[in-house]
């Protein structure tokens, strides 16, 4: 039986859907998990049906972000292991996407992994320890038509893991990118976007499981998955 008290702190944000849920589910006996998103009554059904922790903020916006990161350090004294889940999908010609939009996705995809991070790095600095795993997407290693918006948040993300692998080098903090295809999530709702030859969030969440547990002296720099 693990000890409570010896359990390693792992926040995930967009915790109460889709790959973030999956990922709390599997490892919530093994890990104190704590699941971050905006909407606070959604988060609390879903703490309660996994029996993990949730904080609850809008990560566009800092100053929730360092409340709730704040509340964290101190009910637990620690983050050990921060997963930058949290992103919002858009599709369509550049000319053909209202702005307000555009900024909703540079906000959550973009400054939202930014912001969380910067919130949750002073704490892992002074432990000298923890991981940062980025949930990026293929689309931050490629190009498709109709998706230069979301890509370009993408590749916003790829370059920002591969800078902080290189800032945290000496640091003790290990950072990954990892790079999921196609998943049955939500994230498509409303749109047209043919999921049916997609993955399991579950069995991608034992992706993003690996990452974690490997040892302190592995680090997975990048690792990409993809449907069959």
């Amino acid at each position: 039986m693990i000890d409570e008290e010896g359990k390693k702190v792992v926040l995930i944000t967009g915790g109460s859907d889709g790959l973030g849920k999956a990922l709390a589910e599997s490892i919530k006996d093994e890990y104190r998990v704590v699941i971050l998103s905006h909407n606070e009554e959604k988060l609390k059904k879903v703490a309660g049906e996994l029996g993990v922790d949730f904080a609850v903020a809008d990560i566009s916006k800092y100053g929730e972000v360092e409340k709730a990161i704040q509340t964290i350090i101190t009910k637990y004294k620690k983050i050990d292991y921060l997963v930058n889940n949290a992103g919002v999908w858009i599709s369509g010609y550049l000319e053909e996407v209202n702005s307000t939009e555009i900024q909703r996705v540079i906000d959550t995809n973009v400054l939202g992994t930014m912001f969380v991070t910067r919130a949750v790095l002073p704490f892992m600095k002074e432990q000298k320890d923890g991981k940062i795993i980025n949930v990026i997407s293929q689309n931050g290693l490629s190009a498709k038509i109709d998706r230069s918006i979301y890509t370009a948040s993408k590749w916003a993300l790829t370059g920002f893991t591969k800078c902080l692998q290189m800032d945290l080098v000496h640091s003790g903090i290990a950072v990954s990118g990892f790079y999921p295809g196609l998943m049955k999530t939500n994230l498509f709702t409303g749109s047209s976007r043919d999921v049916s030859h997609s993955m399991d969030p579950k069995e991608v969440a034992e992706n993003l499981r690996f990452i974690i547990s490997a040892p302190k002296n592995i680090i997975i720099s990048e690792l990409g998955v993809n449907p069959l």
